[in-house]
């Protein structure tokens, strides 16, 4: 190929190139759309291909991002910002139910194959609920401060159904139902009634 004829062909296809490199976005622009490890994203439980960093407490998916969501709900109501507190209450709720439900799933694949893993599952998903049926109990709280009843009761009747009356937190739901008029029958548990049962 004759070099002189070859060198302006090579000069446009340069400049061509730095052209179209020229109209992509910046690569660091992608860095400032990726969620803050403060800041609860919608998580997708059917969506395989929604990655998130593996370190613990660093995923959205994890029981320390749900407790971090709750202090920043704790932080919001001191404030009186209660619009603020309902949805950091309503993100840990979805979390920490995520997660329950994830264990659940785990602690039944493994029931009968490895008891160890099985039980291992099975503990997460009940402190997992446990932390849930917490997280549902102050975000009923913040709507009765915002007089808002008819969302706070059916709150608590998941608490309830979740826990069971005999439990405490269950106990303090029916309690905030009488409260609110809701129901009537005052509830006091029959002595050296079992209050272990375990959440759903």
């Amino acid at each position: 190929m004759n070099l002189a004829a070859a060198v302006p062909w090579i000069r446009f296809s340069c400049l061509s190139l730095i052209a179209a490199l020229s109209l992509l976005p910046p690569v660091n622009a992608q860095v400032t759309n990726l969620p803050s490890n403060n800041q609860a994203q919608p998580i997708d439980p059917d969506n395989p291909n929604n990655l998130h960093p593996v370190a613990q407490n660093s995923t959205l998916l994890s029981i320390e991002s749900g407790q971090r969501l709750l202090k920043e709900a704790e932080a919001a109501v001191s404030a009186q910002q209660y619009d603020v507190a309902a949805k950091k209450l309503q993100e840990a709720r979805q979390v920490f139910n995520q997660l329950s439900n994830f264990y659940q799933d785990l602690n039944s694949s493994f029931s009968g194959i490895d008891n160890r893993v099985s039980d291992s599952q099975r503990k997460k998903a009940l402190d997992s609920a446990q932390l849930r049926d917490e997280a549902t109990y102050r975000l009923a709280l913040v709507h009765r401060a915002q007089n808002q009843s008819e969302l706070a009761v059916p709150l608590l009747v998941q608490i309830i159904k979740s826990q069971n009356p005999t439990r405490e937190l269950g106990k303090k739901a029916y309690q905030q139902l009488l409260e609110l008029g809701f129901v009537d029958a005052p509830y006091s548990p029959p002595s050296g009634r079992s209050s272990s049962s375990s959440q759903k």
